[in-house]
C-alpha cells in the first residue's frame, strides 16, 4: 500500500475570502504579526499502487476531480 498527499490551493491572485476571514478572526483575538492567511486543502489517500503509479494516479484525480487547474495549483506527494 502506498499513501499519497494531494495538495490543493488557490492560484496566486484568486480571492481566497476563507483565509481572509480567518485572519481577521485571528487579529480579533489578538494575535498579532500576521501577514497573510491561505486556505487549503490536503488530502491523504492509501492506494494499491507503486509509488510511481500512485503519483500518476494522484495526478489523475486532480485533473478528473479535487483540483480545479483554472483557479487551483495541486502537489502529490508520495509518503
Amino acid at each position: 500500500m502506498t499513501v499519497i498527499e494531494i495538495k490543493v490551493e488557490l492560484k496566486k491572485g484568486v480571492a481566497d475570502p476563507e483565509g481572509k476571514n480567518t485572519m481577521k478572526t485571528l487579529e480579533s483575538l489578538g494575535f498579532e504579526g500576521i501577514n497573510d492567511v491561505k486556505s487549503v486543502k490536503m488530502f491523504v489517500v492509501d492506494i494499491d499502487a507503486s509509488a510511481d503509479d500512485a503519483k500518476a494516479v494522484g495526478e489523475e484525480m486532480c485533473k478528473k476531480l479535487l483540483a480545479n487547474p483554472v483557479i487551483q495549483n495541486y502537489t502529490v506527494t508520495v509518503r
